[in-house]
């Protein structure tokens, strides 16, 4: 049998170093799936059980591996569920390469079934690159340009095959005009700001005598060169959500998150610096930021466009964040003065105090901030962390304390739900050798993570450490939404879009041959963490929490206090709940006429 266009597809992915891709199949590109199946295991094909957990689990993928991530599927509706997977990578710098299916170019047109046009479908999130192919000796340059651009660029990009082409024999392209010949192959380059940009940037930050640091994602490489010059600076450092692992928590001058889901010290830190040091990361709110004009700023980004987009900075550093640090170390000076190191460090002291404080307070009937605070001490080494969005995420960004060899992430620019599962499944795929945790709001799960606990159920033989463990957080509330709704709009609780069915979350997982924990206890946590670490297969901890333990922001401004007081009055469905417990200790900072509950 001669070589299909499919067969060739195959072999050009492996050619570029491709080893697993995650997907569904469908008659729209069985042609691409007979030849994966000819390929004997070349390319190993991950089945998720909708598409865009596949997507998803290829977003993530590319982030623990830094490799491409692939995910593939059919015509229509299989394309058309890759979306929102693919935004999450697009919005996180990820590089990620779908491959679809279409249907018979004879056919296009003529509103045939399933036919969707998709490369506008396609035009935004994958608008690096994205064609659909017409001709057999087409394909070859269409799948190196995709992938280049995929990992050069750190972007979406799209191949689309109609199903007759698939299965076509394949041509190279003649040597003749109106033809391209591609080749494979790409090396990152050194990327480096120019000699007087790091001494303009130099001069800056020695100036400063309150130095912050701000570390995301594009840091995630550059550990100890962040360190040396923190060091260096005598700099605090806080973390955007997805650089959560750039820094170990146990650094005195780490103060953890930013933002709404962020830490008092971060907060702290930015409104009091004079100079801001910003290290590959989006981070999106302007608002935890220094004042404008009030501090100087320099920062340092892969992406060009990324560059004084949060803080008009001062000088703007196009480089890879290593090797920018390590340049620009040489230029700065020592600072001899320590204060600034040392009030960051009190702060921390304290604000960990005030965290256990309130994760030991009662809740009926467990504290969902306990529940992170009973894992982080037990934390495996070398574990990945993965979080939903929604007031998981809370606990998650502020409690875990992050150990050096563990990765962590969630979707970041999308926060969107349903993201923890697969990408904890990718984690597996990337590193099979690694225990592996996910934290899951119920909304999430009840949405589609649920069905891929039986992907888990299908693969987790075949790793090698088999500690795979989601913990579902049960308060049969959309939680987040409610608490915004109340400190952010100031509107009650909204019981017929916020209530959600109380489903059996470990008993699913028992049917389906992983191992169920459940708890509605405070005093048994510690004992459900130790058991789920100790087990040798896959398991669902579910934990009934409460959801009137508010996942609020740090810093609480007056018309959120003034909006939550309205939420009061108009009469919450929960009100009773809310002002007892741990959330009284909380909403004593925001409710007009009440003390700080710091001197409580």
């Amino acid at each position: 049998m001669s070589e299909t266009v499919g067969d060739f597809l195959v072999e050009r992915l492996h050619a570029w170093g491709v080893r697993v891709m995650f997907g569904y199949p469908g008659d729209g590109i069985n042609g691409v799936f007979g030849a994966l199946n000819r390929a004997k295991g070349k390319i190993r094909f991950i089945q998720a059980r909708h598409e865009e957990m596949a997507a998803f689990m290829a977003s993530a993928y590319a982030k623990f591996t830094g490799e491409l991530g692939v995910c593939i599927a059919t015509s229509g509706p299989g394309a058309s569920h890759l979306v929102t997977g693919l935004y999450d990578a697009r919005l996180d710098h990820m590089p990620v390469l779908a491959i679809t299916g279409q249907q018979a170019r004879a056919a296009l047109g003529g509103h045939y079934q399933q036919e969707v046009d998709l490369p506008s479908l396609y035009k935004d999130v994958a608008g690096a690159f994205v064609q659909q192919a017409a001709s057999a000796p087409q394909v070859r340059h269409l799948v190196d340009r995709a992938i280049r651009i995929a990992v050069a660029e750190r972007r979406v990009t799209a191949i689309i095959l109609p199903n007759d082409l698939q299965e076509s024999p394949y041509e190279d392209p003649p040597r003749a005009h109106g033809t391209v010949h591609s080749g494979i192959g790409y090396m990152r380059p050194r990327t480096l700001p120019q000699e007087t940009e790091l001494r303009r940037a130099a001069e800056v930050l020695n100036s400063g005598k309150k130095v912050a640091m701000l570390v995301g994602a594009g840091a995630l490489g550059a550990t100890d060169e962040v360190i040396a010059v923190a060091d260096r600076l005598g700099a605090g450092a806080a973390k955007a959500l997805l650089g959560k692992a750039v820094l170990p928590d146990d650094l005195p001058w780490v103060t953890g998150s930013i933002g709404l889901l962020g830490t008092e010290p971060s907060y702290e830190l930015m409104n009091e610096c004079d100079t801001l040091l910003m290290i590959g990361s989006g981070f999106p709110y302007s608002e935890f930021l220094p004042q404008e004009g009030k501090a100087r700023g320099v920062q340092i980004d892969i992406a060009a466009d990324m560059l004084s987009l949060r803080y008009p900075m001062e000088v703007n550093l196009t480089g890879d964040a290593a090797e920018t640090l390590r340049a620009l170390r040489p230029l700065l000076e020592s600072k001899s003065d320590g204060s600034w190191r040392a009030g960051i460090a009190k702060s921390m002291d304290k604000w960990w105090r005030k965290l256990e404080e309130r994760a030991m307070q009662p809740a009926v009937p467990v504290n969902p901030q306990r529940v992170t605070w009973e894992l982080s001490p037990r934390l495996p080494d070398r574990v990945i962390l993965t979080s939903d969005s929604g007031s998981c995420a809370n606990w998650y960004a502020r409690d875990l304390k992050i150990r050096r060899g563990m990765m962590a992430s969630l979707s970041g620019g999308l926060a969107s739900m349903g993201a923890a599962v697969p990408y904890a499944i990718a984690a597996k795929f990337a590193h099979p050798d690694r225990p592996v945790i996910a934290l899951v709001g119920d909304g999430a799960m009840q949405m589609n993570n649920m069905a891929e606990l039986i992907t888990v159920s299908k693969y987790w033989r075949e790793w090698a450490d088999p500690r795979w463990i989601v913990c579902v957080f049960n308060n049969e509330d959309l939680n987040q939404v409610t608490w915004e709704q109340r400190v952010m709009e100031g509107d009650p609780k909204f019981e017929a879009s916020q209530d959600i069915p109380n489903v059996p979350y470990h008993r699913f997982a028992e049917l389906i041959g992983l191992e169920g924990i459940f708890v509605d206890r405070p005093d048994a946590l510690g004992a459900a963490w130790d058991r789920a670490l100790a087990a040798r297969r896959p398991v669902v901890l579910e934990v009934k929490t409460d959801p009137e333990v508010p996942p609020l922001p740090p810093h609480i401004k007056f018309e959120q206090a003034v909006k939550f007081s309205r939420a009061l009055l108009k009469g919450d469905p929960r009100e009773g709940a809310m002002i007892k417990g741990t959330a009284r200790q909380v909403l004593a900072s925001i409710l007009p006429g009440s003390r700080d509950h710091d001197n409580e």
